[in-house]
């Protein structure tokens, strides 16, 4: 979620006038930090994984599925081991946005080591069981990216009423007790945002239209009928979005020349993950003709004003600003790759001046200047005056609400850490051996990436372009996704100059491009066994590998679904529903009772994990978790 910083939060009017103030300090700390670190380098290959859970509470004698709103509480528990022993724990675990969510971590970062990939597995399994000891009667964890009925009535335990004439959220459907207690920070960015905005956030989603879906959806465009679609599933609150689960991803790269090239490379590939790890097909209660959360998130955090959106001449803010905080980023870091922003970067000129004084090249210091076009929407009172030589907490308030799909970060002042970069789309997935299957993948692909020199730069429009019809219902198989051809290869000769329009794209299906089109795209999965086949792996990591990558494979294929289409498949075959596209408490319950099953291995689900869906870490959870606190390995 960011920057947790502590203190006694600031009202919206009293952030907004220390806005520039943050703003001007903020540059002043990043151009200290790169002068002193800029050419930092020999920092190892470190990653790590972020899962976000929600805690379900299942009432089986009324057949009822609700979030429970014990999040504080399980994760006090949960940090206690950390903050006893905080070096000698197997995971880590911090608060999120819902009342209902937990965010888990492993303990240590894993290193460059091919053997770690079979333990990402079996260290998800740990964080599941940990969290899962301290649960009530009727409770689960669940790794699912979105509740189907979250707003809908007393979708909480214990129920609570939503408040549209007062509190933080004002919605019709999301109740502040929805919201994380235990950090003033959420409660904070959800009343800053709507007070910043001037009116509360606008989702509309649209809905999946079956044979008797009725039109207008709802009520929703008579009490907002300004913001509510009458043929969309209508939210109102920043929780519909942030209320989301998602799976990330961290790089330590070797110096900051190598997480630049990290964070353009890994771009264009946020798009097909997108697609590929679709998930969220129902929102409050309605099945959607979207399958992912992207939009809805973007839209649940949006504070820009009406000038900013462009429904009022500017008078009183400075720039007309075409994307949600919460979106794709708008242009690649490396010099080399200036060519491909092809869209309009909407920045600071004050700012790319200065940290163009302060020794900043212009890739870098545009991508900056267009981060601070923001307001920050979160301060502490204890935290407004810093030392700009040692601190970064401005800074890091602009940078952490930038929530992009690739997000690159400098190393924290005085610490180990080196030029990272995070990795953003994915959708999370009901199991553990799904969520390490992405994991891995995407891992493998950044060795590739390096170890091949690969080019996927594309211009940027065209990723954009690639985050829209990757959200659509069945993208994965149905949806063609523009992609380089030629990436450079092993051989192959990737082009060396030339301008963007003249660099071949061309439109390929997520089986194409990730299974490879003959004569066209080698693929990705093709190239990662390339890279593994000169390699030496042992046995059992080369077993837990093929399996991960098969279900990739297997995914892009389209030969089983994603989760987004096996729930939605579930919802239309079940016998209580209308063909109306409402998910009823039943419906909803019988869902979550069958995910439970197939994330706990007691039910098996085919379709969606193929007939061998228990993977080789499975086997030996005992062992892997054994060779955890092992010197070698995280």
């Amino acid at each position: 979620m960011g920057l947790l910083s502590e203190g006694s939060p600031l009202s919206w009017e009293e952030t907004k006038a220390l806005a520039e103030h943050v703003r001007q300090h903020g540059i002043e700390q990043f151009i200290n930090l790169y002068s002193k670190l800029r050419d930092r380098t020999g920092d190892v290959l470190k990653w790590g994984d972020e899962v976000e859970y929600i805690i379900v509470k299942f009432d089986d004698a009324n057949q009822r599925a609700t979030v429970s709103l014990r999040a504080e509480e399980v994760l006090s528990k949960l940090q206690e081991k950390e903050a006893a022993n905080p070096q000698n724990v197997k995971s880590l675990w911090r608060p999120e946005y819902g009342a209902y969510m937990v965010e888990g971590t492993p303990g240590r970062p894993y290193g460059g080591l091919l053997a770690h990939f079979n333990i990402v597995e079996a260290n998800m399994q740990y964080r599941r069981a940990e969290a899962s000891s301290l649960l009530h009667d009727g409770e689960v964890i669940m790794s699912i990216t979105n509740f189907p009925r979250l707003g809908c009535p007393d979708f909480t335990t214990p129920p609570y009423k939503p408040t549209p004439d007062s509190g933080v959220t004002h919605s019709l459907y999301f109740p502040d007790e929805g919201i994380y207690n235990g950090h003033p920070r959420f409660k904070t960015l959800t009343r800053n945002i709507r007070e910043r905005r001037g009116e509360k956030v606008a989702i509309n989603i649209p809905i999946y239209q079956d044979i008797n879906t009725q039109i207008p959806v709802d009520g929703s465009h008579k009490f907002d009928p300004e913001a509510a679609k009458p043929d969309c599933v209508y939210m109102d609150a920043m929780g519909f979005g942030m209320g989301c689960c998602c799976l990330q991803l961290t790089f330590q790269a070797c110096c900051i020349t190598e997480a630049r090239t990290l964070y353009d490379q890994l771009a264009p590939l946020c798009p097909i993950m997108l697609a590929l790890s679709a998930a969220s097909p129902a929102y409050r209660g309605f099945l959607t003709d979207v399958d992912c959360r992207w939009n809805v998130i973007s839209a649940s955090v949006d504070c820009r004003t009406r000038q900013e959106r462009g429904l009022d001449p500017l008078t009183s803010n400075k720039f007309r600003i075409h994307k949600s905080r919460y979106d794709s980023i708008d242009s690649y870091l490396s010099p080399q790759n200036e060519k491909y922003n092809d869209i309009p970067i909407v920045h600071d000129e004050a700012i790319y001046k200065r940290l163009r004084e302060g020794g900043i090249d212009h890739s870098l210091a545009l991508h900056i200047a267009h981060l601070f076009i923001r307001d920050t929407v979160s301060l502490f009172s204890e935290k407004v005056h810093q030392d700009d030589q040692n601190d970064t907490d401005h800074f890091e308030n602009i940078q952490s609400t930038n929530w992009q799909t690739m997000r690159f970060k400098p190393p924290p002042p005085n610490s180990p850490i080196g030029w990272r970069v995070e990795f953003r789309p994915c959708e999370a997935q009901l199991t553990d051996f799904e969520n390490a299957a992405y994991v891995c993948f995407v891992v493998l692909l950044t060795r590739v990436i390096l170890s091949y020199h690969l080019n996927f730069v594309m211009p940027i429009s065209k990723v954009d372009e690639n985050m829209q019809r990757a959200q659509k219902r069945d993208a994965c198989r149905s949806s063609t996704f523009w992609w380089r051809k030629d990436v450079g290869a092993p051989g192959r000769v990737a082009p060396q100059t030339g301008h963007a329009d003249n660099e071949p794209c061309q439109e390929m299906t997520i089986d194409e491009i990730v299974n490879g089109k003959e004569g066209v795209f080698p693929g990705l999965i093709p190239l990662i066994e390339s890279y593994l086949s000169g390699m030496d792996v042992d046995a059992d990591t080369h077993c837990s590998v093929q399996q991960y990558l098969k279900l990739i494979q297997r995914r892009a294929a389209g030969d089983i679904s994603t989760t987004a289409t096996w729930i939605r498949d579930f919802v239309v075959t079940h016998p209580d529903y209308k063909k109306d596209s409402v998910i009823s408490e039943k419906i909803n319950y019988d869902l979550l009772k069958t995910a439970y099953g197939i994330q706990s291995g007691t039910i098996a689900a085919p379709t969606l994990l193929g007939t061998s869906s228990v993977s080789k870490t499975n086997e030996d959870i005992p062992k892997a978790l054994s060779r955890m606190m092992s010197k070698d390995c995280p």
